[in-house]
């Protein structure tokens, strides 16, 4: 009996020590849940959120390119109103001084307008009416840019809306830290306990995964948003300024204007609609490509948390 009582002795000794570490490793572990599960439903609705912002700048970026298309078109149907009109011009002249033009001589000088055009005009009357038409399209053409430009002025100002609050704010990486922090706790009681032989390997899975958080780049995920925001608030804001050159220019009182002066006003007001209608359509782009990336930025950091999550329940 003497001979067991060291071997009694030592093993009613660790008994506690192995108590001990079982019940830290149990209440690191319960920590670990605490702290870490429920990040990836925080993360999931910024996802959510950088999806439809991407959306939204999508269409801020296809109304813009439309105002722009658009633009180019007018001009090109101005362009062709000018020369018809400098060519009644000279037809009016001409009666005016009691040499009216025959119809060939007609046909030479609108021969440049006939080389774009399929309408072949021979008389004064017909290229009236062809100048009527192209002043009408003109109208129209300037105000489907107007509405594209307003569009997509709208559309950026929701999206920078939408990118400013879409970032990982101090709730979430509080969360992030915690969960970190828990996993440092959880590993100290994992050393003890494997030296007092406790059983860790479901302990190590979990400690492993959810360390992961350590190699986060959070500054990736609100880095994009700025961008995104910054993007969207220029597209925002050469879209409402836009809106209002584009919607001057198509007015009654510019088009109508046939002075000197009025018609370079209209020209140089259609000139600056083109260009802020580019910009804006830039800038939009700019501000998808911010979201799109701003999505695998999450995405990466969702990954962690889902993994982390499904571990631990």
């Amino acid at each position: 009996m003497k001979k067991f009582l060291p071997f009694l002795f030592v093993f009613t000794a660790v008994l506690p020590a192995v108590a001990n570490s079982q019940l830290a490793l149990d209440e690191a572990l319960r920590a670990t849940y605490t702290a870490c599960v429920g990040i990836d439903d925080e993360l999931a609705e910024l996802k959510k959120m950088a999806g439809i912002n991407t959306a939204v700048t999508g269409v801020a970026t296809a109304a813009g390119a439309g105002a722009t298309v658009t633009g180019l078109v007018k001009a090109s149907k101005d362009a062709k109103a000018d020369q018809l009109e400098k060519i009644l011009e000279e037809i009016e002249q001409k009666t005016k001084n009691l040499d009216p033009m025959t119809e060939v001589e007609i046909e030479v000088a609108i021969a440049d307008f006939h080389k774009d055009s399929v309408t072949k005009l021979t008389s004064s009357q017909s290229i009236e009416d062809e100048l009527a038409k192209l002043n009408k399209q003109s109208k129209n053409l300037g105000n489907w840019r107007t509405g594209l430009m307003a569009t997509s002025a709208v559309a950026n100002v929701a999206g920078t809306v939408i990118a400013s609050g879409n970032k990982i704010d101090g709730d979430v990486k509080a969360s992030i830290n915690a969960c970190k922090a828990a996993v440092v706790n959880l590993r100290s009681a994992m050393m003890q306990a494997r030296l007092n032989g406790v059983d860790i390997s479901e302990a190590q899975h979990i400690a492993d995964v959810c360390g992961e958080y350590d190699f986060a780049d959070l500054s990736k995920v609100n880095t994009k948003a700025k961008g995104a925001a910054i993007s969207s608030g220029i597209g925002a804001a050469t879209g409402v300024v836009g809106t209002i050159v584009s919607a001057t220019a198509n007015s009654n009182d510019v088009r109508n204007d046939n002075s000197d002066g009025g018609k370079k006003k209209e020209k140089t007001l259609n000139t600056t609609a083109n260009v802020l209608a580019g910009a804006t359509t830039a800038a939009s782009a700019t501000a998808t490509v911010f979201n799109a990336t701003q999505i695998k930025a999450i995405k990466n950091v969702a990954e962690i948390a889902e993994k982390c999550t499904g571990v631990l329940r």
